[in-house]
């Protein structure tokens, strides 16, 4: 078989699965990656849509709607697939697949039986999946947590024994989190966390930051035990900093340019109205 499996100079893994399945895959690349997995005959991955890059003539792709998708009616309305791909080796020899990632990133393989079944995962976290693995929107019921942005309202738990893989923008760091340890992360900078970890969401400062520029206005303050994946570059952090760089220089140089000019013209508004009272009187 023409695999370009063990070609490469990575050093390949081997998931064992509870049924002691083994499963071997490997990640390629340095800032946008592939994960590349062998499948024998039978066995299949699911993986996100559009994710995959390359597979073997053996393998199948078929599109599937998960019904454990709980949220899905609002995963549509925020423009998001509500479907996933199965790749599926129908031959009768070894195959393989390769996900790509969709941005520039790091794919994090893990293995939920490590972390009691559960991570809680930032939105299009999830790439891919191996046996027995469970993606669901979860929308945090506690108002407190509840912010103006969709990694606020919407997140990913993905459940299960099996092996999961994410994505992390950058660089990722691992924290692992000692009982009553407390940790303080920007919150669009959290790629995964494990369900035992209590999340409180902080807002620093007043309004006003918001309107003249402020940033790290909303930060979660994590409480252990656990393990928290955190990402130095998310992904809407750099789409932001591709579109300051194609608009118009002003817009460049002070992206909040609309706000502060309504502001303008509502203070030139006030100080028009005042004066005509005033004159009037």
């Amino acid at each position: 078989m023409a695999a370009p499996f063990f070609s490469t100079p990575f050093q390949p893994f081997v998931y064992q699965s509870p049924q002691d399945a083994l499963t071997p895959f490997q990640i390629l690349g340095g800032e946008a990656q592939i994960v590349q997995i062998m499948l024998k005959p039978g066995e299949k991955i699911v993986a996100k849509p559009g994710s995959m890059c390359y597979m073997s003539g053996s393998v199948q792709m078929d599109n599937i709607y998960a019904p454990e998708n709980e949220a899905g009616i609002w995963q549509w309305l925020f423009g998001k697939s509500v479907t996933n791909i199965v790749l599926h080796n129908t031959g009768s020899t070894d195959g393989f697949v390769g996900i790509a990632a969709p941005s520039l990133g790091r794919i994090l393989p893990i293995d939920l039986s490590i972390f009691g079944g559960e991570m809680l995962c930032q939105p299009d976290a999830y790439l891919c999946s191996i046996n027995d693995v469970k993606v669901n929107n979860a929308i945090d019921q506690r108002p407190r947590n509840i912010i103006t942005s969709i990694e606020g309202f919407l997140r990913q738990k993905i459940s299960g024994q099996g092996l999961a893989f994410v994505i992390g923008g950058g660089s990722v760091v691992q924290k692992n989190l000692e009982v009553g340890e407390v940790l303080s992360v920007d919150l669009p900078s959290i790629v995964a966390l494990s369900s035992t970890i209590n999340v409180q969401v902080k807002y620093n400062g007043p309004v006003r930051r918001l309107v003249f520029g402020g940033e790290n206005l909303v930060t979660a303050v994590l409480t252990g035990p656990g393990i928290v994946f955190i990402q130095s570059l998310p992904f809407h952090r750099l789409s932001q900093r591709i579109a300051r760089a194609v608009t118009s220089p002003n817009m460049r140089d002070n992206p909040k340019f609309f706000i502060q000019i309504a502001i303008f013209f509502f203070l030139a508004y006030v100080v028009v109205v005042s004066s005509l009272i005033l004159t009037d009187i």
